[in-house]
C-alpha cells in the first residue's frame, strides 16, 4: 500500500530541514517524481508514487485524466522551493475536494444570488461608445439567456438595485449543475467576472473562455484606454486571470 505525502514516515528531520531553508510561506521540494494513477477518488497525483493529500487530508485526485495531469505538471514544474502561486489548478482542486464537495448545495446558491446583481444588467448611461461596447460583449448573452433558458432579466442604467423576475432567476438556477468540480469551477468563474450569466454561458459553451473574460473586463478595459494602466491593478488583474484559466479548464474537462 502507498504512503500518503505527508503521513508522518517520512526520514525524521527532513520536513523541518526544508522548511528551515524554504523562503516564507514555501516549502523546500522534496520529491523527484510526479504521476498519475487512478484510483477509486478518481485521478490521483502522486509524489514518488504516493498520494498527494489536500489541506483537510483527502487524495488530491481529479475525476478526468486531463485535469490530473495539468495538476501534475504544475508540481513538476516546481524547482528548488514549491511555490502555490504558480499551481493554480492545485490551489482550485483543493478548494473543490475540501470545500465544495461537502456543500455543493450551497456553493450552488452563492452563484444563484449572482443572479440578482449580475453585471450584465448594469449598464453605462454614457459615453455611447462605452453604452455601445457593453451591448456589443453584453446583448448577445443576454440574448442567448432569453432563448435558450427561458429567462428574461430587467437592464438598469447606473447602479441602482432592480429586483430580477423570480421567473427568470428561476430559469437559470435550474441550469445549474450538481457535480461539485464543476461548481466550484462555476463559482470562482462567477465572483471573478461578477457574473453567473457569463460563467453559465461558458459551462454550456455558448462563449469561450477568452470572449468571457473579455466581457466581465469591459469596463476596466475602458477605464485603462481613458485613464492609463493603474501598475498595481494591473498585477491584481493578471493574478485573477490565472485562477480564472484554471476555473475555465476545469468547465471544458469536466462540464
Amino acid at each position: 500500500m502507498r504512503e500518503s505525502v505527508g503521513s508522518g514516515k517520512a526520514t525524521p528531520g527532513r520536513e523541518e530541514t526544508a522548511r528551515s531553508s524554504a523562503p516564507t510561506g514555501q516549502r523546500k521540494r522534496f520529491y523527484a517524481r510526479v504521476g498519475v494513477d487512478e484510483t477509486p477518488e478518481g485521478f490521483a497525483i502522486l509524489l514518488d508514487d504516493r498520494p498527494v493529500r489536500t489541506p483537510s487530508r483527502n487524495v488530491l485526485a481529479a475525476p478526468v485524466r486531463e485535469i490530473a495531469e495539468t495538476i501534475a505538471a504544475e508540481w513538476e514544474a516546481q524547482r528548488d522551493f514549491i511555490s502555490p502561486t504558480t499551481m493554480p489548478l492545485t490551489r482550485l482542486a483543493n478548494s473543490i475536494i475540501d470545500g465544495v464537495t461537502v456543500r455543493v448545495d450551497a456553493v450552488v446558491e452563492d452563484v444563484a444570488k449572482y443572479l440578482e446583481t449580475d453585471l450584465l444588467f448594469y449598464r453605462a448611461g454614457h459615453p455611447d461608445a462605452l453604452v455601445a461596447r457593453e451591448a456589443t460583449h453584453w446583448d448577445p448573452v443576454l440574448l442567448w439567456a432569453a432563448e435558450a433558458l427561458g429567462a428574461r432579466f430587467i437592464l438598469a442604467e447606473g447602479i441602482v438595485h432592480v429586483r430580477q423576475p423570480d421567473q427568470a432567476v428561476a430559469a437559470v438556477r435550474k441550469a445549474l449543475p450538481a457535480d461539485p468540480w464543476v461548481v466550484g469551477a462555476l463559482h470562482v468563474v462567477t465572483t471573478l467576472t461578477g457574473s453567473a450569466l457569463l460563467a453559465v454561458a461558458l459551462m454550456c459553451g455558448r462563449l469561450d473562455a477568452d470572449e468571457v473574460w473579455a466581457a466581465a473586463c469591459v469596463d476596466e478595459d475602458w477605464n485603462s484606454e481613458q485613464w492609463g494602466v493603474d501598475d498595481e491593478a494591473a498585477v491584481q488583474r493578471a493574478a485573477r486571470l490565472v485562477d480564472f484559466r484554471a476555473a475555465a479548464a476545469v468547465l471544458r474537462a469536466v462540464g
